[in-house]
């Protein structure tokens, strides 16, 4: 068979190889964004993670002080009526003598 009989084999076949290559490449593009796309929300993942501790961190400091104001409240409310009971028993002492 002369060269010229299989040109059209050959052109055929050339054609078929720059599709090929064309699927390969669009393939390798997709893959690469999607690598891309991972790798960003691998990143926004530890971001999240990272924030979440901190909150949680604060939060449980929060939490300590708000208990902390709590108790002094307490503290303070006792010794606020103990305060007016001893001012009422003065009043009422004055107020019979």
């Amino acid at each position: 068979m002369a060269i010229r009989e299989r040109t059209p084999e050959l052109s055929h076949a050339v054609g078929r190889l720059r599709s090929a290559l064309g699927a390969l490449e669009a393939a390798a593009q997709r893959r690469a964004e999607l690598d891309r796309g991972k790798a960003g929300a691998e990143t926004e993942l530890a971001l999240m993670q990272d924030d979440r501790a901190r909150l949680a961190t604060e939060l449980d400091l929060a939490m300590a002080r708000a208990e902390r104001l709590a108790s002094v409240n307490k503290d303070v409310d006792r010794r606020l009526q103990a305060a007016m009971g001893t001012i009422r028993g003065v009043l009422d002492g004055t107020e019979q003598g």
